[in-house]
């Protein structure tokens, strides 16, 4: 399963890239959720470490729908990360 994923703010500042193209694992058992890709991203490296570590306040979208982070993927996905914006 290839998932698109985007990152966007002071987490695409972390990571040092905009977006990547992840391949999930096929043969897993479960569906990959949102927060299971957190999750795997966040093992790559110490900026994605640090950029999504489960306290942090981090959004996300799935095809340009907020989700939560039980959301199930699907093959061809497009999932953006972002930290939660205020405006005035």
């Amino acid at each position: 399963m290839k998932i698109e994923v985007k990152y966007f703010a002071s987490i695409r500042e972390a990571t040092g890239q905009t977006h990547e193209m992840v391949t999930l694992n096929a043969g897993a058992s479960a569906t990959p959720t949102v927060d299971s890709l957190r999750t795997l991203l966040a093992q790559r490296s110490s900026g994605l470490r640090e950029a999504l570590a489960t306290g942090r306040p981090v959004r996300a979208a799935v095809d340009h729908v907020m989700r939560a982070g039980s959301f199930e993927l699907a093959d061809g996905c497009e999932v953006a990360f972002f930290p939660p914006v205020t405006g005035g």
